[in-house]
């Protein structure tokens, strides 16, 4: 425990004994075993061994190479509403800029990385379960940073919640100007290159009979860029996928979508077929649903039943409009009947792309047009006999129907002028039917 109660020690983990107990690497899961906070969750699982949260006793960050330095353990067993901080990851210190001298929340900078995980902290406290979390903010350098976090409840005697142990991954995102800079450079850079035959690189080696296929073995990783976006691997989710694992996946396509150079129509669409899929499968299982809307804080929206699943994937800061629009092609899709994964295919051929699926979908959530009430009454008055017929001069633009001012001439009517306004037409009209 006395281990647990200080800041992470460069000097201490550098001298550590070669034969100290090391945390094994959790287990992966699907396809998202590269993600940081998922690996930290199957590291929080594995030490319940049947308890409703793992003992405070088993954890060491100090031993946990993957991600002990971008990790912070909180301990508010002596002070509820102003917890010790126990353990600072090397990582997240460095990034936050903070010494050996912050040790309770209070202390931590409003804008800091930390902050973000410890604002988060009393969820744990009322969901009684660990709790992710994603956003974007603009940090104490003034540059706007993505982070995704997830905090897991401890406990030292088995029953009460009295420690935390959150873990935050980050990436700074560089300003317009500089992406824009970045992306002019390697324009110039591809068309000044020469042209490549087709013939491999190092044509006349020893390897040079190998195909493409056969240059990269079965199971090893892409180290290079795809050629072509759409030529990216989709997220191989197994059939029983559980419905988180879906959400991480959806949630992967669609960061990889918004870290685009060009932002290109293909990787969002393949965003968008991720979150439709996800929405099919969630309709499946309506508890695991309902409680990533709870950990996400996303209300359902009965009017719109598709914007939780876009905040769900794309994020609730994410822009509102879009979001919008988002959840109208979900919606379309469903409305469509389109299986999984048919919806990236269906917007490239839709007429007007999204933006076509968009409009289609709010055309189609527009009421009717209310019936006119006074219809029948119209046709009845067309086929009416004519209880007199006279000739009057009238103005081009009259209507069907006309209004007729008459003066009483003892047992005769003597029409004096018509009446050209729409208004007393149409009252005279409802008034025929009285």
């Amino acid at each position: 425990m006395d281990s647990l109660r200080g800041f992470e020690d460069e000097a201490a983990v550098a001298h550590a004994p070669d034969d100290e107990a090391a945390i094994e690497r959790p287990p992966e899961i699907g396809v998202d075993e590269r993600r940081m906070h998922v690996r930290a969750y199957n590291y929080w699982v594995s030490l319940l061994n049947g308890r409703p949260y793992p003992s405070i006793g088993d954890v060491d960050p100090h031993t946990i190479e993957d991600f002990g330095g971008n990790s912070v353990l909180l301990d508010f067993s002596t002070n509820a509403h102003d917890p010790e901080i126990a353990f600072l990851g090397r990582a997240l210190r460095y990034e936050c800029d903070v010494d050996q001298t912050i040790r309770r929340i209070s202390q931590v900078p409003p804008r800091s990385l930390l902050s973000r995980l410890t604002d988060h902290y009393m969820q744990i406290i009322a969901n009684r379960a660990p709790i992710g979390f994603e956003a974007e903010f603009v940090g104490q350098r003034g540059h706007n940073t993505l982070y995704r976090g997830i905090l897991m409840p401890l406990s030292s005697d088995g029953e009460a919640i009295d420690f935390i142990y959150g873990v935050i991954n980050w990436k700074e995102l560089a300003d317009s100007s500089t992406a824009h800079a970045l992306e002019t450079e390697v324009d110039r850079a591809i068309a000044a290159a020469p042209a490549v035959g087709g013939c491999p690189v190092w044509a006349d080696g020893p390897n040079a009979d190998l195909s493409a296929e056969k240059a990269q073995a079965p199971g090893e990783p892409n180290l290079g860029f795809w050629p072509d976006e759409a030529a990216a691997p989709e997220a191989d989710l197994a059939d029983d996928a559980s419905l988180a694992d879906r959400l991480f996946a959806a949630r992967e396509i669609a960061e990889q979508a918004a870290g685009s150079d060009l932002r290109s129509r293909v990787a969002l669409y393949r965003a968008l077929g991720q979150a439709y899929d996800f929405a099919l499968a969630a309709e499946s299982d309506p508890e695991g649903y309902a409680e990533l809307l709870a950990d996400a804080g996303v209300k359902t929206q009965a009017r719109a039943p598709m914007t939780p699943v876009a905040k769900l994937v794309f994020g609730i800061d994410y822009d509102k409009t879009r979001l919008t629009e988002f959840a109208a092609s979900l919606a379309w899709a469903k409305r469509e009947g389109l299986g999984a994964g048919a919806l990236p295919a269906y917007l490239e051929a839709f007429a007007g792309g999204l933006k076509g699926v968009v409009q289609a979908e709010r055309k189609a959530r527009r009421p009717l047009p209310r019936p006119d009430m006074w219809q029948e009454v119209r046709e009845a008055l067309r086929h009416a006999p004519p209880i007199a017929q006279v000739t009057v001069a009238l103005p081009a633009e009259s209507g069907e129907f006309v209004l007729l001012l008459a003066r009483r001439d003892q047992d005769r009517l003597a029409i004096v002028a018509p009446v050209d306004d729409e208004k007393l037409v149409e009252q005279a009209i409802r008034k025929s039917a009285a």
